[in-house]
């Protein structure tokens, strides 16, 4: 059987979160994230991603942590400026816009957006006739696999600090994105210049779960009782505690990113080997335009995500992940290049 690299969420679990569940299977335990392996993951993340007096909840999901924490920030009359590739706003059935607020897309640039094009976005919506810019979404990485560097960081939280804009970085890939070779962000970093963000461990390595780290005190009045009511309040929070716990108790969590960077690494060394034109992207994620009969060939072979479709050519997306071995890449490689000879 083929190896497949349609996501980096088809391993159902790292075993050493596996086995840290199963270590404390019957122990019991406060309900609804209040237990003592919450808190303790809790502190491991704020030590780590410099935010000392933020707020950790734990979650089931991305789009519901987009969900919970953007409903929450925004008035009615307020919208979110995204990349019009942003998750929030391609693949999250509209779950923002059912919240009652819009989604401001901007054009993405390598699935990035800038300070300019915020800056000038804003200026746009300058009326009461009109929705009024809160929030600005960003995902690290992008839906692209391609990352923000500081600067660019740095510079997009200027500007909405200077508009009292909210700044909020979706990390469902955040530990690809900050063991990217080419990266010069630290995990610090995000605290410094986020008022939320999340952690994501559903795409890396966990069974379940998202730690959504609050950092703006504005963003913290009553937010359980947010959660609550959007339905997202794990009874069984623990689960996701003990997950995190150990994911971060020793740098576990940037290993398993760390390691899918590489396979992918290896993978795109041998597709230029091929002369194939790969898009940038420093994280796992890889894309890649074949001609439609070939395209369709590897889709079901390998089990890819179609990306995007042109007339005689079909992009497709490979991902690697904590799972992928080198034995998969090798598969991988050895059958493309029989095509590529």
């Amino acid at each position: 059987m083929a190896p497949t690299f349609r996501n980096d969420y088809n391993v159902l679990v790292h075993p050493r979160i596996l086995a840290a569940i199963s270590t404390f299977a019957n122990e019991k335990n406060i309900a609804y994230g209040e237990d003592i392996h919450s808190q303790k993951a809790a502190e491991y993340l704020k030590k780590t991603f410099g935010a000392p007096k933020a707020n950790v909840y734990f979650l089931a999901g991305g789009t519901q942590t987009n969900l919970v924490l953007i409903s929450y920030a925004l008035r009615p009359y307020e919208g979110v400026i995204s990349a019009d590739t942003g998750h929030i706003n391609v693949h999250e059935t509209a779950a923002i816009e059912g919240a009652g607020h819009k989604i401001i897309p901007l054009p993405n640039h390598n699935g990035k957006i800038t300070a300019d094009q915020i800056a000038k976005a804003i200026r746009g919506y300058d009326n009461e006739h009109m929705v009024k810019p809160g929030m600005v979404y960003l995902s690290n990485s992008t839906e692209m696999g391609t990352i923000y560097g500081k600067k660019e960081l740095e510079e997009i939280a200027r500007v909405c600090r200077e508009n009292g804009l909210y700044l909020y970085l979706d990390g469902a890939r955040i530990g690809n994105a900050l063991t990217a070779k080419s990266n010069d962000l630290s995990p610090e970093d995000l605290g410094r210049y986020c008022d939320a963000f999340y952690i994501g461990g559903t795409k890396n390595g966990l069974l379940l779960g998202e730690a959504l780290v609050v950092n703006n005190p504005a963003l913290n009045a009553n937010f359980r009782y947010h959660i609550k009511n959007k339905g997202a309040m794990l009874a069984k929070g623990f689960l996701v505690g003990i997950e995190f716990e150990e994911a971060f108790k020793d740098g576990l969590y940037f290993d398993l990113a760390r390691h899918a960077n590489a396979m992918a690494d290896r993978i795109k060394e041998g597709f230029l080997a091929m002369g194939l034109d790969l898009l940038d992207s420093p994280t796992n994620q890889i894309f890649v335009s074949f001609p439609r009969e070939e395209a369709e060939e590897y889709l079901r072979v390998f089990d890819l995500e179609k990306w995007s479709e042109e007339e005689n050519a079909i992009t497709v997306r490979f991902v690697t992940s904590f799972a992928t071995s080198e034995a998969d890449v090798n598969a991988l490689l050895n059958y493309l290049s029989q095509r590529h000879q």
